[in-house]
């Protein structure tokens, strides 16, 4: 949205007479009171006017056409809407910012930058925003997103969970802040999380199934894009402030921000923090599950009418217990207590983003991104460091944006890495190694009007050189990876996507060179520096329909990886674990989703869900370990001007289909109720929260948690949430 946003440019001399105008007004929903300083952009034209004071907007010199606009304020959901602008005449769409739950979505990490209407993508996205992620435990990213279709949580506790889409997890999954990657080492290992604060970023984006095309072989099985926002100019000053407790773990919280705006400069100052004590179960508590984390992050940037940067920092400290990490290490002293081991992380970030727009053909105008994370964590042992693991990291991204020729758009563009990973102590598994990637791609859609196609392609280069003393190998792998889709529309609000995505993966880091024992995987992992890379095949086809009163997304997917790389256990023990090779053979997947909402009346919405995966090593007959079972939610949501009630019953299946050496897990029931108020006016808005969730204190288990024959989750507890939004 960086480039569509310089108030409306000027392209009038390009349409002459022929284009149309398009104008309205935005209020707050409920109270009707206008809202000023509200993004308005048209979709696809990434043309941006902000309100005036009296909520109203306008657009001269549109192309004829058929266009989804969308309004937005910072923290506050998005309102998106269609609109056909014909030559010659004016067009009104009025806008009405809901805080309900059920809304539409917008995405910029499916197409790389630039702004789209979910229901719209090729691919499957969900967004969610600060008001959903606040009621949810924002503990660690996993623990914030466990509740979305096609999303479960890894975990070796609380402040370690991780999100798994569509049964993909570790490196297959990439973890990004602002389209880059976080640069942590949380794919690497159970028992490491991610520096992410659910509670201060704008909003959480989840692109579910690959994304190499895009964004680079480790999002062979999907994308987390935490979105911060202070990507625009806007006049004066906004912010927010959350807080958060709950029981059943002792949550305390609170996280908030401002930004201020002035002529065409801003300036941005965002924190939080949060604690969690030991959790509570219907077998008891948890020892050492505890958590506690602090953030802090500010910037500023100019925006004028042809290009704009930005400069900010960020740093996250965080500390959390890793339960029954002791026993898998032999620790502590027979009749003594048992040892504790926590883990220490922090994080510190730099960043520059800039860009231009307006520019001569054949170039519309161009993003470019740079970030260096420095990141380190120290597994600690009854207080004293046992392992010490740093990950320093450079990502650069430049995106070059192509103008329109006829029916064809596009961009193309860059990025690439410089890694250096050191770990010092008991568990280095690895030599200090530095990996270099870099890598180029393009995206293009034909828009054919009812149908449009879409395709692109992406080279990539990963290189890795261990410590020269080691003895072990340098790496080089290169790959390709492509993708094309369909996208028609059936009727009014209902399109059909089908899509072909081939994608490339090299071997990680962990995969290539660990030796010795690893508590964080529950394995003796002997690394294999003869890997070959992954390539991936796979199809999803997938219905989305949206109107006033029934919203569906339904999707079915079936993706083949060759040479896919696992932990093949060879059957000893080692240290008082299992031994087990980094192998590699043939997998494949095959799923699907399904939600549907169903307004009943004015008042009482129906809704549902479900999910499902089946993985297997295909060349062995074997399923792969940690997928998670069939899930499905029915629930409703009755609403009442600010008033929101949302009882749910979450099920899921048992799961029998087991790698060697992995239990089963018992099928279970969970009642929820989520409720909230929210209190909108014209400069300001207050929400209220309550989630009270496992209501009835089920003694159940997560199938990917590597510790959950002995920890069973959360029970009966009750999180309380107040937001105040100033605008």
């Amino acid at each position: 949205m960086r480039t569509a946003i310089f108030f409306g440019l000027a392209h009038g001399a390009a349409f002459g007479q022929s284009g149309g105008r398009l104008s309205g007004k935005v209020t707050l929903g409920g109270s009707g009171a206008p809202v000023h300083n509200v993004t308005v952009t048209i979709v696809g034209l990434r043309r941006s006017v902000l309100t005036g004071e009296d909520g109203t907007y306008s657009f001269a010199d549109l192309p004829p056409g058929r266009y989804n606009v969308v309004a937005r304020l910072d923290r506050v959901p998005d309102a998106v809407r269609a609109v056909e602008v014909r030559a010659g005449e004016e067009a009104g769409l009025d806008f009405a910012l809901d805080f309900g739950p059920i809304r539409d979505q917008v995405t910029v990490t499916a197409t790389g930058g630039s702004e789209e209407v979910a229901s719209n993508s090729f691919q499957s996205v969900s967004s969610f925003d600060l008001t959903q992620l606040s009621e949810n435990n924002s503990a660690s990213l996993g623990e914030a997103m466990e509740n979305i279709p096609g999303v479960a949580k890894r975990s070796f506790g609380p402040g370690s969970s991780r999100p798994v889409l569509r049964g993909f997890d570790g490196d297959r999954v990439l973890i990004m802040q602002d389209g880059l990657r976080v640069g942590s080492l949380g794919s690497q290992s159970g028992d490491h999380g991610e520096p992410i604060d659910p509670l201060t970023v704008e909003r959480i984006e989840v692109v579910k199934g690959p994304a190499a095309l895009l964004y680079g072989s480790n999002a062979i099985g999907g994308v987390v894009n935490a979105i911060t926002g202070h990507d625009y100019a806007h006049r004066g000053l906004r912010g927010f402030a959350t807080g958060v407790g709950g029981t059943a773990n002792g949550l305390g919280g609170a996280s908030g921000g401002f930004e201020y705006g002035w002529r065409k400069w801003m300036v941005w100052v965002n924190g939080g923090g949060e604690r969690t004590g030991d959790y509570d179960t219907p077998l008891g508590e948890v020892l050492n599950s505890g958590t506690r984390s602090s953030n802090g992050s500010g910037g500023f940037g100019r925006f004028g009418e042809r290009g704009y940067f930005t400069l900010g920092y960020g740093y996250d400290n965080r500390r959390y217990g890793v339960p029954f990490a002791a026993q898998f290490e032999g620790g502590g002293e027979e009749g003594g207590e048992e040892e504790l081991i926590d883990l220490a992380m922090r994080r510190h970030n730099l960043r520059f983003t800039g860009g231009a727009t307006a520019l001569a053909a054949p170039i519309e105008g161009y993003r470019v991104a740079l970030n260096y994370s420095d990141y380190e964590h120290k597994e600690l042992e009854s207080g004293e460091v046992g392992t010490l693991f740093s990950n320093k990291l450079l990502t650069y991204r430049g995106t070059f944006d192509q103008q329109r020729w006829g029916r064809l758009r596009g961009s193309f563009g860059f990025d690439g890495q410089y890694r250096e990973y050191r770990t010092t102590g008991a568990e280095a598994l690895a030599p200090p190694v530095t990996q270099q990637g870099v890598a180029g791609f393009t995206l293009q859609e034909l828009d054919l009007g009812r149908l449009s196609f879409q395709f692109g392609g992406r080279v990539e280069n990963n290189r890795y050189r261990p410590e020269y003393s080691s003895g072990l190998p340098a790496r080089s792998f290169t790959g390709f990876s492509g993708a094309a889709g369909a996208r028609f529309r059936l009727w009014e609000g209902a399109v059909f996507v089908a899509n072909y995505t081939h994608s490339y993966r090299a071997p990680a880091l962990e995969e290539l060179y660990n030796f010795g024992p690893h508590i964080g995987t529950l394995t003796f992992e002997v690394g294999n520096a003869r890997l070959d890379r992954e390539r991936g095949d796979g199809v999803e086809l997938a219905l989305r329909h949206s109107s006033e009163h029934l919203r569906v997304e339904a999707s079915a997917y079936y993706y083949k990886l060759r040479d896919f790389i696992f932990l093949a256990p060879t059957g000893e023990v080692e240290d008082n674990l299992p031994v087990a090779d980094y192998a590699q053979g043939d997998s494949r997947y095959l799923g699907a989703e399904a939600g549907v909402e169903v307004g009943l009346s004015k008042y009482f919405w129906a809704t549902a869900g479900l999910d499902y995966v089946d993985a297997e090593l295909t060349d062995f007959n074997l399923s792969l370990p940690r997928i998670p079972p069939v899930r499905a939610r029915v629930g409703f949501d009755a609403r009442v001007k600010g008033l929101s009630v949302r009882p749910e019953v979450v099920m899921a299946r048992d799961q029998r289909s087991l790698f060697p050496g992995e239990t089963r897990t018992a099928g279970y029931g969970v009642v929820n109720l989520r409720a909230s108020y929210t209190v909108p006016r014209q400069h300001s808005s207050h929400t209220f929260s309550v989630n009270g969730f496992n209501l009835n204190d089920k003694l159940y288990r997560n199938h990917l948690s590597f510790i959950k024959e002995l920890a069973p989750e959360i029970g009966r507890g009750v999180r309380f949430a107040y937001t105040i939004r100033f605008y």
